[in-house]
């Protein structure tokens, strides 16, 4: 029997949390009872800079009960470092992440486990399907993952951070420096041995999510540009594209003198200075992005503090 570790990240979910700490403290002890793993098998809550009692609900479960660790981070490190803040401060045979509001059913850890048992390194969490999801929410997130693949990102479709992982991928994970953190790409570029447990996720039980439209903007748009350098190509093939455009358009302008004697459409060429402007400004913001990851990657800033931790 091996040691479990189970890394809950946690922000604002005062609502759900008592809950959640229940479900996953039935769960804990019934692996035990089945002999699955062993009892001195945790779960990890990281308080990822709440500003709610967040806190304070993990710190009283800690208090009450040995199988509750809880790790508080010096302020808002955001999703990524929080889950591996869990990980990598700890040491465990199997670790698994899952997030607070449980809308990832954590039945499937049992099965997890069992799949870690037959030698898999690696076991993802897929959702059969997204009908829990708004028509919005899964249209486009249907459309990051088809992106994402169309980019040559190596990405697990409908995975988010529902996983289970060995020590050993654990401790490889370490060797892994970057600090524009997108999990879902970086594991499955480790490699091993791996498998999939499909579920369907639930709608969430109370409190509101903690990815809105603009975070989950900005968390795609961070996938994409830590893990292709396709839209860099663009740039250039879009560059030679307007260059082309401007030498036929040239051509027109000879043209339309040699027949006419004087060159006419001033409206047309105000309209393609002002497309092309904008073109190049959008140009210099996507090359600018991929500066900023570089100003951020060189600093190597740490990717998250701890503040305190209980049970450890």
């Amino acid at each position: 029997m091996k040691r479990l570790l189970i890394v809950v990240p946690c922000y604002n979910e005062e609502e759900v949390l008592p809950d959640t700490i229940k479900k996953l403290k039935n769960l804990l002890k019934r692996m035990i009872k089945q002999q699955l793993i062993n009892d001195s098998s945790q779960i990890c809550f990281v308080d990822d800079g709440s500003i709610d009692n967040t806190w304070t609900i993990i710190e009283k479960e800690c208090h009450s009960s040995k199988q509750i660790e809880g790790i508080k981070l010096s302020r808002n490190f955001g999703h990524q470092s929080a889950i591996l803040a869990g990980m990598l401060d700890n040491n465990a045979d199997w670790y698994v992440t899952i997030d607070a509001d449980l809308q990832d059913n954590p039945e499937c850890i049992i099965e997890m486990i069992k799949k870690a048992q037959n030698g898999c390194e690696i076991v993802y969490g897929v959702r059969k399907e997204r009908t829990s999801d708004s028509w919005f929410k899964r249209v486009t997130a249907q459309m990051f993952y088809k992106l994402m693949a169309l980019l040559g990102v190596n990405i697990i479709y409908n995975h988010a951070d529902f996983r289970l992982m060995s020590k050993r991928v654990v401790n490889e994970l370490k060797k892994f420096p970057e600090r524009n953190l997108f999990l879902r790409a970086v594991v499955p570029l480790i490699g091993f041995k791996s498998d999939k447990v499909f579920y369907d996720r639930t709608p969430r039980l109370a409190g509101t999510t903690k990815y809105p439209l603009k975070k989950m903007l900005a968390f795609a748009w961070n996938g994409i540009s830590s893990f292709s350098i396709v839209p860099l190509r663009m740039v250039t093939c879009l560059g030679f594209l307007i260059s082309f455009i401007g030498a036929l358009f040239v051509l027109k302008i000879f043209l339309n003198y040699n027949e006419h004697g004087a060159v006419s459409g001033w409206a047309s060429t105000v309209t393609l200075i002002t497309v092309f402007s904008g073109v190049q400004l959008i140009s210099l913001g996507i090359i600018g992005e991929y500066i900023a990851k570089i100003f951020v990657e060189v600093k190597q800033r740490p990717l998250y503090l701890i503040e305190k931790e209980i049970n450890k």
